[in-house]
């Protein structure tokens, strides 16, 4: 087992402001390389849904071979594991523990702080991404939330809804009262933002787009993606366009020349609440210029 010694603060990590995770099945080593070279900002190395039970040990031990390249990698790297409710989660732990750490770890079907703790005592130190993918787990958010190690909470509604039975229209307003409690319990924890489930339609910008915003409204912070093409859609889509932009600077200037003071702008009352908000839109700008 390892221990992982940092002077960065979890927040302030790269994996904590990551916009995009791209999922990679573990049994395509193949894809390993063009996953870290797509232009997501991290990358998920998956045991679980991608791969088939009967290809688990083959993904572990492929994952292990490119494990010395993908780890030194400048882009963040996280390994999904499956859920600890059976054998292979607990392969994948035992096996995971015994490598070199990564970013992090993703566990799925997270149900329990229990099941967390037994994820930090076996990688202590590691970052945590737990993925609500169920009634239990959303039941359990309070206690998941604040359990040691975790990192960002993750939504994986699509498991959420073959569990609960749920089904949802095209906005999938039917699942607001699962992300509004994510956010919740992210803001109450103090946890780097959100991670949004992942948009299966490959090939439809406007959707992936869409569901972008509405992670966004939700105070989410990042996607999950299942092709590599994805990520530079949701990037631009999660940057603030020219008008925000506009807003934001205006307001932050008219904060400025009255001295902290509430100011009218626009016919509207600009106060201490509005400039966090502005201030909130300008850090969506990358500091290289980038979406």
């Amino acid at each position: 087992m390892h221990s992982i010694m940092t002077t960065l603060s979890p927040l302030d990590s790269p994996l904590a402001r990551a916009r995009t995770l791209l999922f990679v099945p573990g049994n395509r080593p193949e894809r390993f390389r063009k996953a870290l070279t797509s232009g997501a900002d991290g990358v998920v190395l998956d045991l679980e849904d991608s791969v088939p039970a009967s290809e688990k040990p083959a993904a572990r031990e492929a994952i292990a071979a490119a494990w010395r390249d993908v780890t030194v990698a400048a882009v963040p790297l996280v390994v999904r594991i499956n859920g600890l409710g059976g054998d292979a989660g607990r392969d994948d732990l035992a096996w995971l523990a015994s490598l070199s750490p990564p970013a992090g770890v993703m566990l799925a079907k997270t149900e329990s702080a229990s099941q967390l703790h037994a994820v930090a005592q076996a990688l202590p130190g590691l970052p945590i991404l737990p993925l609500i993918e169920s009634a239990a787990g959303m039941l359990a958010l309070p206690d998941i939330a604040c359990a040691s190690g975790v990192l960002r909470l993750v939504v994986g509604h699509i498991d959420f809804m073959a569990d609960t039975g749920i089904r949802c229209s095209d906005d999938e307003r039917e699942l607001d009262t699962l992300r509004f409690n994510v956010a919740m319990q992210t803001r109450v924890n103090c946890l780097a933002p959100a991670i949004d489930g992942v948009t299966v339609a490959i090939d439809d910008d406007a959707r992936l787009q869409a569901d972008t915003r509405r992670a966004l409204n939700f105070g989410f912070g990042a996607k999950l993606c299942i092709h590599p093409r994805q990520a530079p859609v949701v990037h631009a889509a999660m940057a603030p366009n020219d008008v925000e932009l506009e807003w934001a600077r205006r307001v932050l200037a008219a904060d400025q020349a009255s001295g902290g003071a509430a100011v009218r702008l626009d016919g509207r009352m600009v106060d201490l609440p509005v400039v966090l908000q502005a201030r909130q839109a300008l850090a969506r700008v990358r500091v290289d210029g980038s979406a």
